[in-house]
C-alpha cells in the first residue's frame, strides 16, 4: 500500500502540497546596488519550508554561472540576472504571475 501524505491525504505519488505551496507564494526579484556600485539580484518571498533554500541559490549559481549565498530567507546573486531568474522558477514550476521583476 502507497504512502499517505499527512498534509493532503492523498497517496504520496500524486500528492499535490508542493504544487499548491509553490502557487501561493509571491516572489520578488529586484535588483539592488552594493558597495562600489556593484550590482546584485536578490530573490525573496520563497518560503524555506516549501523548498530548499541554500539548494535553490545553488542551482541558480550555476544556471546564472555567477556567484551568490542565500541567507535570512533571501537569495543573493552578484550581477543583474532578473530575467535569467524568472526564466528559471518559471521552469521550476512557479507560476508566472506570481513572480515579480522589480
Amino acid at each position: 500500500m502507497a504512502e499517505i501524505c499527512p498534509t493532503c491525504g492523498l497517496p504520496s505519488d500524486i500528492c499535490v502540497c508542493e504544487e499548491i505551496g509553490k502557487e501561493q507564494q509571491r516572489i520578488r526579484v529586484r535588483l539592488e546596488t552594493r558597495k562600489w556600485g556593484k550590482a546584485v539580484t536578490i530573490v525573496d518571498g520563497i518560503s524555506d519550508k516549501e523548498a530548499n533554500l541554500s539548494r535553490l541559490a545553488q542551482r541558480l549559481k550555476s544556471f546564472c554561472a555567477c556567484g551568490g549565498t542565500a541567507k535570512n530567507e533571501e537569495i543573493i546573486l552578484q550581477g543583474d540576472h532578473r530575467d535569467k531568474v524568472k526564466i528559471y522558477l518559471i521552469r521550476q514550476g512557479y507560476p508566472e504571475e506570481n513572480v515579480e521583476i522589480q
